[in-house]
């Protein structure tokens, strides 16, 4: 019992001389706060830190914490010690582990851990930020993130904040800037989060949408897009709902939305263009994946957007040009047609040009005069429906013609497409001419008349 008795005393001694290492580490904290003097109190700190006995204790960690921020905080220490930041962050981040409502911390005058860290750190963005060094920027913001997000949480401070704003949207930024866009985007989806919606912060929304297009994160951009709308119901919201569908979407996919979305009439003009220069603009790698049955009818499916497109908003000269060009390519397809089938009657004339024996020609001549009769058929068919296509892509390029002919300063984009337009209506014009000759005087005269001004046009 004697020997329990003592060792129960020695032990009992221990915790002693450490609660009064601790005491006297306190008063030394207290002094050096008061001298500016941290350098022995490091010393005491370091050494106390060092003790197998005292390496698991809150106090270890909230007075180490307090030492290193403070030297941190200290321009000239924290140039003679560049591992002020990190020693003081790694105890700090290991003393709220073991005291996660920092009550050691507001009893023993310990808050200033948090106020030093956050303030100099963000000094140190600032410094950082103008002079361009972007991931220091980041990384110094992102530092005074965590340290304010501890002092508002602990009611450290009387100023009633959810956050400090500027700090977490200069660490955004300096991370964007430094093209870590992961990081940047952790810190602009909080304010995001947080719907603010001045309008210096509509670029926030903008942010995290694309981000989450990237992503593939339908969900995430999805409630953006929303509270997006919610906030700036005046931006232009669509072209990010356009970019998620265009990165995103297959072309089976992009088909299906479009007939339901069609069908349900909530379509505008610029999602019909988009729709139609999809279908239209099919990329190699989904072209091998098709048949040419299967293309026609993508190619079709172009067409309808782009009429509707310019249904929806009759300004709208590029779905004008856009169905021009598809019936042109149609035009053009069925000239091919027209040619092969031309090339065709050909040879049966000349098979029967050979044909010298009088008797042999005229057997030849009546063997022959079914398929003869059928490919006159087929291209007085073709004729006539070459006629019909130009007639209607003289239409809509005349339309898209008519919006831009008087406008002033045009853009590269509009010069472009004005004397594209000319260009296809005078070769329109000029195929209806040549198949007016001889036929018809008073519509050879007025096709050619239509040919010659929009020959002229062209700049």
């Amino acid at each position: 019992m004697k020997r329990l008795a003592l060792l129960a005393a020695f032990g009992f001694a221990i915790v002693a001389v450490k609660a009064q290492d601790l005491k006297k580490l306190q008063g030394a904290v207290t002094l050096a706060a008061a001298t500016g003097n941290w350098e022995t109190v490091k010393a005491d700190v370091d050494k106390l830190a060092s003790d197998p006995k005292m390496q698991g204790k809150p106090e270890t960690y909230m007075w180490k914490a307090r030492v290193y921020a403070a030297i941190y905080k200290n321009d000239a220490l924290r140039a003679k010690y560049p591992d002020a930041l990190k020693t003081a962050d790694e105890a700090f981040q290991k003393y709220i582990q073991l005291d996660p409502t920092c009550k050691l911390a507001s009893d023993n005058n310990c808050t200033d851990i948090a106020f030093d860290v956050y303030g100099t750190s963000f000094n140190n963005g600032i410094r950082t930020f103008n002079s361009k060094s972007w991931d220091s920027a980041g990384f110094y913001f992102g530092t005074a993130v965590t340290y304010i997000d501890v002092i508002i949480k602990n009611k450290w401070t009387k100023n009633s904040l959810a956050f400090d704003t500027t700090s977490i949207l200069y660490a955004a930024y300096a991370y964007q800037n430094a093209k870590k866009l992961d990081q940047a985007y952790n810190y602009y989806s909080r304010l995001a989060d947080a719907k603010l919606n001045n309008k210096e912060y509509v670029d926030i929304y903008r942010f995290v949408l694309v981000a989450n297009s990237d992503k593939k994160n339908k969900t995430a951009f999805d409630k953006y897009l929303a509270t997006a709308k919610e906030l700036y119901p005046t931006e232009n919201w669509e072209d990010y709902e356009l970019d998620y569908f265009n990165k995103n979407y297959t072309l089976a996919d992009k088909a299906e939305l479009y007939d339901k979305e069609d069908a349900a009439g909530t379509l505008t003009a610029t999602k019909y263009l988009v729709f139609g220069d999809n279908f239209y603009n099919i990329s190699k790698e989904d072209k091998e994946k098709l048949d040419s049955a299967q293309l026609l009818k993508f190619h079709a499916k172009a067409r309808d957007a782009f009429k509707k497109a310019y249904q929806k908003d009759n300004q709208q000269y590029i779905a004008a040009f856009n169905v021009g060009v598809l019936y042109y390519t149609d035009f053009e397809n069925g000239d091919d047609a027209v040619r092969a089938n031309i090339k065709k009657l050909q040879e049966l004339n000349r098979q029967m040009a050979d044909e010298k024996d009088p008797k042999k020609k005229q057997a030849l001549s009546a063997k022959l005069k079914p398929e003869i009769d059928a490919i006159k058929a087929k291209g007085a068919e073709l004729d006539k429906k070459e006629g019909e296509v130009a007639d209607i892509a003289i239409d809509w390029f005349e339309k898209g013609y008519a919006i831009l002919k008087d406008k002033q300063n045009k853009t590269t984009q509009e010069k472009n497409l004005t004397n594209k337009s000319v260009d296809f209506l005078a070769n329109l014009y000029q195929y209806k001419r040549d198949k007016a000759r001889g036929k018809d005087q008073k519509a050879y005269d007025d096709y050619d008349a239509k040919y010659k001004k929009y020959d002229a046009l062209h700049q």
